[in-house]
């Protein structure tokens, strides 16, 4: 497998999860370095997010034994293997083996998820990961744009709950309420809400923990109607 651009494909794709993980690689250093006793740091982050979605697992799960049932270089599945991100294997082994590792240790996370779950997001990339909600609210309305889309943060607040669902809109209240807990300093807030997607200041006159809070409780109003 030679170099990768990123992919933007969608849940519909057959290897959407297989995808992700190899993202979580190219944040690390783009190469496989588990071991059989030892996960490295790509898989570490992404084995946290699935004890933290369980569901999440199962399915990468299923995708891995797809796509090493059916063979890297099948014809059948070449449109999705080229918007694979193209990860080094390790010295000595083959992506496909590197692959099957990788198996093993999910597999061995989902089974005994205590050793994962409960930490929260160490690296930048995991904080999508962990809050994908938060993630959708912060990246998709207070990006570097905003200014041009919206007259004032309340509008663009607005707007995400008139377009969501009473269902985002609670999850999207508890994963903030977790965000708020997680980063418990000003510094790590701010850090967190960049890594969430996040390139605008809060509005004049408050703290960015002050606006969080607000935000998080007009989101949980309108999700109890």
């Amino acid at each position: 497998m030679t170099a990768m651009t990123y992919s933007s494909a969608g849940p519909g794709y057959r290897f959407y999860e297989v995808q992700n993980l190899l993202r979580a690689y190219g944040q690390t250093g783009n190469s496989f370095t588990d071991t059989p006793d030892t996960p490295g740091p790509a898989l570490r982050g992404f084995l946290r997010v699935v004890t933290r979605f369980p569901a999440r697992g199962a399915r990468l799960l299923r995708e891995l034994d797809d796509l090493l049932t059916v063979g890297l270089f099948s014809p059948e599945i070449a449109d999705e293997v080229e918007l694979m991100p193209r990860v080094r294997p390790t010295e000595g082994r083959s992506v496909e083996e590197s692959l099957s590792l990788v198996r093993d240790h999910v597999r061995a996370a989902l089974r005994n998820p205590e050793r994962w779950a409960g930490s929260g997001p160490e690296k930048r990339w995991e904080w999508g990961e962990f809050f994908p909600e938060v993630f959708q609210l912060l990246g998709a309305y207070f990006h570097q744009d905003f200014s041009y889309e919206y007259a004032s943060h309340r509008e663009a607040v607005e707007d995400y709950l008139a377009g969501s669902t009473r269902e985002e809109l609670e999850r999207t209240f508890t994963e903030l309420s977790e965000v708020l807990a997680v980063a418990g300093s000003d510094e790590e807030l701010d850090l967190a809400a960049r890594a969430l997607g996040m390139e605008v200041s809060p509005p004049k006159g408050e703290t960015l923990r002050q606006w969080l809070n607000g935000v998080a409780s007009l989101i949980h109003r309108h999700a109890q109607g």
